[in-house]
């Protein structure tokens, strides 16, 4: 289990860009996705603004130089975007993608083109060219057609453990490595927004109508968002044969499930506490190492609470930096924690941390408060990045410069 598990590329599509330089400069930017909602069809446009893609489907077919009546769904197609995207960055040959490991996140997959047919589905009677969407309803449907469309044969999967989902499948491509089971995994998850997901989280009383707030004692709620992003990882012993110089090292990781709500995370914040203790201890740092957090950040009432007692309980009086980058991109669910990942690998690429946008009055709860301005000149070589779904599963992600 010494196997160090290194970084070699990725690929992002988000509100804020259709790659990893746009969305980079974005964050630079203080430029947020945020916006009334275009692409996606439906009656809540005027008031449920979202962090959404402003690319149309027949426009990334036309990127992807895919035909339009071939079956692909949306979450694919953003998939597709930001896989390729990882694959280049990296250097990756034909046959060293053959021989990798494909790990897939997502909660929607297909549902935003299966709930189109909902009524004539639900007719047992009807008959028609909408039964092919049917499949598109299984989440792993997007991982077996982004397998396909590059090659990977060798070793697919989807996880779908809601918005730790992405972070989830870093988690298990990283065993996959220690294990000697693979040399290379290509890691992450897509998202697509649909009707589904934003009458759902409408019906929890979750969104907020505005432009959300992380850790704002005003915060009512998240934004939505969509995108995809993917990570290559890469064994010790196969970047030495491959000569790549690695980007940075996933040092360590920590999962928990705090089993107190079907949605909510235990108000104690012990699921978050126990994520990230796992990290560090499994990185073999103690927390003063720590330089930045990535917070899971969604702008609810519990969530940011719960986070933030745990992240006082695990670094007590010297809690490093941190911030949300929720209100760039929104929620992305599925995709959040390869999103917010790499959003960490560009901080100790670039040494900078990203402000925590919205954010004015603190928390009387918590004795800690975000960063609120981008720095520029940081000086990071452990990041952690948290990804906390419903259900209380909490995962944290260490992150290390090389």
């Amino acid at each position: 289990m010494s196997q160090r598990v290194f970084i070699t590329g990725y690929g992002i599509i988000t509100s804020l860009g259709k790659n990893a330089a746009e969305n980079l400069q974005s964050l630079i930017d203080r430029k947020a996705g945020y916006g009334a909602l275009e692409v996606l069809d439906t009656i809540h446009r005027a008031t449920l603004h979202a962090c959404e893609v402003k690319i149309t489907d027949r426009q990334l077919f036309e990127s992807l130089n895919i035909a339009t009546d071939t079956g692909y769904t949306r979450t694919t197609l953003l998939g597709l975007t930001a896989l390729m995207e990882a694959i280049g960055m990296a250097g990756l040959t034909e046959q060293e993608v053959r021989n990798s490991g494909l790990l897939s996140a997502t909660t929607n997959g297909g549902i935003r083109e299966f709930e189109k047919y909902y009524y004539e589905l639900m007719d047992p009677a009807q008959r028609g060219d909408f039964v092919r969407f049917t499949d598109t309803a299984n989440p792993g449907e997007h991982c077996e057609r982004l397998a396909d469309f590059v090659g990977i044969k060798k070793y697919i999967g989807t996880i779908s453990t809601a918005c730790s989902s992405s972070a989830n499948t870093l988690m298990q491509g990283a065993q996959l490595i220690r294990h000697k089971k693979l040399d290379r995994v290509i890691c992450g998850g897509a998202e697509a927004l649909s009707k589904f997901t934003v009458n759902g989280f409408n019906s929890l009383m979750i969104l907020d109508t505005e432009h959300c707030r992380p850790f704002d004692s005003t915060r009512k709620g998240l934004n939505l968002g969509e995108g995809a992003a993917y990570i290559v990882l890469e064994s010790e012993q196969e970047v030495e044969r491959s000569g790549r110089k690695p980007i940075a090292e996933l040092k360590g990781y920590g999962n928990a499930n705090d089993a107190f709500h079907q949605t909510a995370s235990s108000p104690d914040g012990k699921g978050a506490f126990i994520a990230m203790e796992q990290a560090l201890a499994m990185a073999g740092i103690q927390p003063s190492a720590v330089n930045y957090i990535n917070a899971h950040g969604t702008a609810t009432e519990n969530n940011d609470l719960s986070e933030g007692l745990g992240i006082q309980r695990l670094f007590d009086n010297h809690v490093p930096d941190f911030s949300s980058t929720k209100p760039y991109t929104g929620h992305t669910l599925a995709a959040a924690g390869s999103v917010e990942a790499i959003y960490c690998i560009m901080a100790l690429q670039h040494q900078m941390i990203w402000p925590n946008l919205n954010f004015e009055n603190a928390m009387p709860e918590l004795s800690i408060t975000p960063v609120q301005q981008l720095k520029r000149t940081a000086s990071l070589t452990n990041v952690l990045s948290n990804s906390f779904g419903f259900g209380g599963n909490t995962s944290s992600l260490l992150l290390a410069s090389v």
